[in-house]
């Protein structure tokens, strides 16, 4: 193992069976065992990289890449078919919410329990249990048995004993992902100081911003194999717009074979969504365009960006209101209007199909950011069609300003 590594992984391999006719009952299993029929599932397929010391790596791809399965590898839960992986140091992980907590036990204890997992001694977690209550701001309820916690609670005690560790090695599985948004950049807050203080991270998450915040690298898995490393901000623009491509596809697909299926409520461009509506009135589509009107996802601060809404008027509904939200990956709502702030009136649908929202100067700061739109009469009542993030985007932004608007100023020193 090179002296400047932390983790280095070798060609690892990693399947899995996936049986096709399992009995339902215990009496099935045991009566036609012969029948349990499987198929194996390569899930990694030879993939190697490197850790430095002090690196945080985030792990990239869609669901049943590879990913998890790799970060469980590192941990040791499972082990792989073939290949090596060393590492060095003390590890702490947060892989899944709760793993190593006893439900009848208080949370104090089940602190105990967990950091001793993790290597610790009862003299050094007790050197550290008032930092791990005080960082969960469970104090009021440290006492009482941790099935009587919310998953949040979970989350909360889960990430304060792992960090609290003083680990070498950090291995972090979409935990983050739970919890009230407050807690959420605390926890960002104090990964970064980990980060800081010399400390090998390893991240899988959905939300590339957030990668991109304490992650030196990306690491982009596709089908079992490490499609590209690189910096975080370049190899998410090849895999949002992959992504897209992707989803575009569907979308064709999709209008080959029907108009917009209203049967199945959760559906939207080939994707599950939250939708709900009388269906009188219905999105087929959404698509984003730059100035030169070519499809883009990515875009800068201040840019034009065009918003194109596809719909079909089965009703024949002559009148609507048409509401658009924009909100950041963590919820944050960033902005909203309707037509008729917009333009003073109802719009008329008549025999129309496309609706084309511009936004001529798009002051939004560096995120990954999502679309919410719907379509209702005129009175607000009636709502014809809503769909929650139909659509997402990425705002690049590296010229030093934070937050979420860019917003114009002046400055002048008298």
């Amino acid at each position: 193992m090179k002296p400047d590594n932390a983790i280095e992984v070798n060609n690892i391999t990693k399947k899995f069976k996936v049986y096709l006719d399992k009995g339902h009952t215990l009496k099935e299993r045991t009566l036609f065992r012969s029948r349990r029929k499987y198929e194996e599932r390569n899930v990694l397929n030879g993939i190697s990289f490197e850790v430095k010391k002090g690196e945080a790596i985030g792990l990239i791809g869609h669901n049943g890449c590879g990913k998890s399965t790799t970060l469980k590898l590192l941990t040791k839960i499972m082990y792989p078919d073939s290949g090596t992986i060393e590492m060095r140091g003390r590890i702490s992980s947060l892989i899944e919410l709760g793993a190593g907590f006893h439900p009848d036990m208080s949370g104090r204890d089940n602190i105990y329990t967990n950091a001793s997992i993790f290597g610790l001694t009862k003299k050094e977690i007790d050197a550290r249990l008032d930092d791990i209550i005080e960082f969960s701001e469970l104090e009021e309820f440290i006492d009482n048995p941790v099935r009587t916690y919310s998953s949040g609670m979970y989350m909360r005690l889960a990430f304060s004993v792992a960090i609290n560790v003083e680990a070498d090695i950090l291995l972090i599985d979409e935990i983050l992902a739970v919890g009230d948004v407050s807690f959420q950049k605390k926890c960002f807050e104090k990964l970064r100081e980990i980060k800081y203080s010399g400390t090998t991270i390893v991240i899988v998450s959905h939300s590339l911003q957030q990668i991109e915040q304490i992650c030196d690298k990306s690491i982009w898995i596709e089908n079992g194999h490490i499609r590209q490393i690189g910096e975080p901000k370049e190899i998410h623009l090849k895999y949002l717009k992959e992504m897209e491509e992707e989803r575009q596809r569907l979308i064709h697909e999709a209008k080959k074979n029907s108009e917009a299926d209203l049967d199945d409520r959760d559906s939207f461009c080939g994707k599950k969504v939250i939708r709900s509506g009388n269906g009188d009135v219905y999105f087929t589509n959404v698509s984003l365009f730059n100035k030169e009107g070519k499809f883009e996802t990515v875009y800068s601060s201040h840019d034009f960006m065009k918003v194109r809404y596809d719909f079909i008027n089965k009703a024949e509904i002559q009148e609507a209101v048409v509401s658009i939200r924009i909100y950041k990956d963590d919820n944050t709502h960033c902005y909203g209007t309707t037509s008729d702030i917009e333009c003073g009136n109802i719009i008329e649908l008549n025999d129309k199909k496309v609706l084309n929202i511009d936004f001529e100067d798009l002051c939004l700061l560096d995120g990954n950011y999502m679309i919410d739109a719907d379509i209702k009469d005129k009175s607000g009542e009636i709502v014809y069609d809503s769909i929650h993030d139909m659509i997402r985007f990425d705002v690049v932004n590296e010229d030093g300003r934070t937050g979420i608007c860019a917003l114009k100023t002046s400055w002048k020193v008298e």
